[in-house]
């Protein structure tokens, strides 16, 4: 008993199996070919399915590879008509050796499979012998072996032709033009044809070399050896070279391995060739040695890349930037260090060593941003002397002398104490004083700063501890109007000794001093007393303003703030 082969349930005759129970045929039909001499029909085998859960059918052509004819599924799955009356084919209307008309077209059933064969036995009815299927005769024609057509010939040329055809020597050379101007050395690929005797000469390509990608540098041709004398002004650009104007031609025992050769006034140089190659020389010619020829040249060591010299304008490393890009980017900045030291500045008072006797009185304050290495210089103005005062130098880095602009060492806090003598751009200056929070900078840091640096900085907190009278009558000495001033702070220090608006009041300003000069607006100024709860409408401050006034635009908070410190 047969069973089913998707259910596995045992095949009852008088049931229908459902789902994917499908019978198979094997069937043929002829097709005209009407346009054609070789053919004048075609046989097309195709297979016939029949789905029992459905009644459908549909028929598919096998594919066969090249064959130029659509194939595949010739009709999709569903009933097909019978005949005119509405009828459709049943699988009892399937049998072999039958003819079934579908469309127009005849099919001549040949064969079934045993699944459909013990299915169809089954259910009663009983099955024709199988055919054999029909073969195409132009598929069969096409398996028949070609005539051969053998002439016998006592030319030697054709022998040659027979003997050798589809053998062909390989050789690898290379072309030298390193001599001339923008000459190069490029490669080739020498074939040599054993059946005729002729040559062609292959460029090789290398990827983005510029070149137009022609194939051939000479086509295929016998290439004359020896001419005779009076064929040296033959005109080869309009004739071709006959036996006539050669004596000798080019032949295979002229190709060999680590020898020039000159061909159409370029000399080649043959460095190595394929394994067929090297097996003709040694059965034909007794070579066995053809060692392959290393013609690469060795690089040039890499050029040291220099810096031009700097030639002055701005930073060094901002000019080294259009060596390395076409596009120059800004050079990369520490920025750790400049979030840590954001707003930090150290401050220094200064005096300029100038053989000028007008210059030897001039103050100026040096201001060092711990977050950019940088320095600018501030020279406070003074009333009657003759020098407008305001900025002395822009923020910039500063190189130290002994260094050179092509490998400059900067300034750093190190180099700033009491007594350095710091050159600026062909200016001296020596370093007078400093600031408080230079001294609670140089106590943090005292690792970085030389011995004599911290023995400097000692001796000035020894002399701030004079009399002060002394100093008060040095300076009275110097400048009538700054007694007035010192009175005047002092006078303001006792009235506002509890006054909550002398916290932070310095840090208030600088915040708002970026060039560290000093000064700020008037209009800031009153803004910031303002925020600070400064009474600024006090009779002893208004006075300290005044005097602290420079210009109608412009105050020196440096003398401003001292009145509200201890």
């Amino acid at each position: 008993m047969v069973s089913n082969p998707v259910h596995g349930l045992p095949f009852i005759p008088g049931t229908s199996f459902t789902d994917s129970t499908v019978l198979k045929f094997d069937a043929y039909f002829q097709e005209d070919v009407p346009m054609s001499t070789e053919e004048h029909y075609r046989i097309r085998q195709v297979n016939i399915y029949y789905y029992l859960e459905d009644d459908s059918m549909s028929v598919i052509e096998p594919i066969v590879e090249n064959s130029g004819i659509p194939q595949g599924k010739l009709i999709k799955r569903q009933r097909l008509p019978k005949n005119d009356r509405g009828d459709h084919y049943h699988w009892k209307d399937l049998n072999r050796g039958i003819n079934i008309t579908i469309y127009g077209k005849t099919f001549r059933i040949v064969e079934c499979d045993k699944f459909t064969q013990v299915f169809l036995e089954s259910q009663g009815i009983e099955l024709n012998p199988p055919e054999k299927m029909a073969l195409d005769p132009y598929v069969e024609l096409r398996k028949q072996p070609r005539r051969k057509y053998v002439t016998p010939s006592d030319f030697d040329q054709l022998k040659q032709f027979l003997t050798f055809d589809k053998q062909v020597l390989r050789f690898y050379a290379i072309w030298d033009d390193t001599d001339s101007m923008f000459g190069e050395c490029r490669n080739y690929i020498i074939h040599y044809y054993l059946m005729d005797d002729t040559v062609d000469i292959r460029e090789v390509h290398e990827r983005n070399d510029g070149r137009d990608p022609f194939p051939l540098l000479m086509n295929r041709q016998r290439m004359p050896k020896v001419l005779v004398e009076n064929a040296k002004n033959f005109p080869r650009c309009v004739l071709e070279i006959s036996d006539q104007e050669v004596l000798e031609w080019y032949t295979a025992k002229d190709f060999i391995v680590g020898k020039p050769l000159t061909i159409l006034g370029r000399t080649f140089f043959i460095y190595d060739c394929d394994p067929f190659t090297r097996q003709y020389y040694k059965e034909k010619f007794g070579i066995s040695d053809l060692p392959a020829i290393d013609v690469s040249k060795k690089e040039p060591p890499p050029v040291k890349e220099e810096l031009p010299p700097y030639n002055g304008y701005g930073q060094v490393e901002d000019s080294a930037q259009n060596c390395f890009a076409l596009i120059p980017k800004a050079p990369k900045k520490d920025v750790i260090k400049m979030l840590m030291n954001d707003k930090k500045v150290l401050r220094y008072l200064a005096a300029m060593e100038s053989p000028i006797p007008g210059d030897k009185d001039r103050r100026f304050v040096l201001s060092y941003f711990l977050a950019t290495d940088m320095v600018s210089i501030f020279e406070p103005p003074v009333r009657n002397s003759g020098i407008i005062g305001g900025k002395y130098l822009g923020k910039t880095k500063v190189i130290k002398p002994p260094s050179s602009a092509e490998n400059p060492i900067y300034y750093g806090p190190s180099d700033f104490f009491i007594g350095a003598v710091i050159e600026v751009f062909g200016h001296r200056f020596v370093i007078l004083d400093v600031d408080d929070y230079v001294l609670n900078y140089m106590e943090s840091n005292a690792s970085q700063y030389s011995p004599e640096a911290l023995s400097s900085i000692q001796d000035h907190i020894r002399k701030r501890g004079a009399p002060a009278a002394e100093l008060e009558n040095k300076q009275s000495e110097v400048d009538p109007g700054m007694r007035e001033l010192e009175a005047l702070i002092e006078a303001i220090q006792k009235q506002l000794k509890d006054h909550p608006c002398k916290d932070n009041i310095r840090e208030a300003f600088q915040v708002h001093d970026e060039e560290a000069s000093g000064y700020v607006d008037k209009e800031m100024f009153f803004k910031i007393c303002e925020t600070l709860n400064v009474p600024v409408d006090d009779s002893l401050i208004k006075e300290l303003i005044r005097l602290c006034s420079h210009g109608e635009d412009r105050i020196d908070y440096y003398n401003f703030v001292r009145a509200f410190s201890n």
